[in-house]
């Protein structure tokens, strides 16, 4: 009864830990440090010459900040309480709507495009492609820089609470660049666009197959009448802003 009680108390820890971020979480202390050395890791990737520009520091502030901050808000949309292969298992048996790795891939690269981007791009990259351990995320590089120099970010590892990678931490022979995947999510979320945080580019239709939301057929699945539901509530929720964060 002793051990059966102390594993309930650590269940409950997980999933109070693993549990959407709350608005808060992007500005506690430690989160705050977390993304200033992100933002320093990402001016390393420029250029000598363009590290001390005013403009080039900013940018890596709104992409790390951006990025710490969606990655959070896109869990709470996706009401996730599990993170990583749990939160997969869940969508895979179908009592959640979101929570791949490659969900979270598309939502966060959602968020990072909604501004013009000068010195820095992102990129979308895969580990294991094909294989059961398969994992997607985001990346941003210097503009012009080749793969993989670049910073990975991963917000689907921790359900919303951003994991980062450098080059030197990815082994080459399994990650790649996806750029295939990179150019239809840019058709789909170009630079400066004005789509909600509640907006899912890739549904699973009546058939369990998923397609890109404005296929045919795709108006009149559940998952995207969710999506539908979730902007609406999005607009009473954080009224006069596209974001949740």
């Amino acid at each position: 009864m002793k051990k059966l009680k102390v594993w309930m108390i650590a269940a409950g820890a997980l999933m109070a830990g693993c549990c959407p971020p709350s608005v808060n979480y992007p500005y506690t202390p430690s989160v705050v440090q977390k993304r200033s050395v992100l933002q320093g890791n990402l001016l390393q990737l420029l250029p000598e010459a363009q590290r001390a520009l005013p403009a080039a520091a900013e940018e890596a502030r709104w992409i790390s900040d951006t990025a710490y901050k969606a990655s959070a808000g896109i869990s709470r949309v996706n009401g996730s309480c599990l993170p990583g292969w749990f939160g997969n298992a869940l969508v895979n048996i179908h009592l959640q709507d979101r929570g791949l790795c490659w969900q979270y891939q598309h939502d966060l690269f959602r968020e990072l495009r909604r501004r013009h981007l000068e010195y820095f791009r992102l990129g979308c990259c895969v580990r294991d492609y094909a294989r059961p351990s398969e994992h997607n995320c985001v990346y941003v590089s210097a503009k012009g820089a080749e793969w993989p120099d670049a910073w990975i970010l991963d917000a689907w590892k921790w359900n919303g609470r951003l994991t980062e990678y450098s080059a030197s931490e990815v082994s080459p022979k399994r990650w790649v660049d996806i750029p295939a995947v990179c150019h239809t999510l840019e058709k789909m979320y170009p630079e400066c666009h004005a789509l909600p945080i509640e907006h899912w580019g890739i549904l699973r239709d009546q058939d369990s197959e998923y397609a890109l939301y404005w296929e045919s057929g795709m108006p009149q699945s559940r998952q995207y009448q969710t999506m539908l539901k979730n902007i609406e509530k999005g607009k009473k929720t954080h009224p006069g802003s596209l974001i949740n964060y």
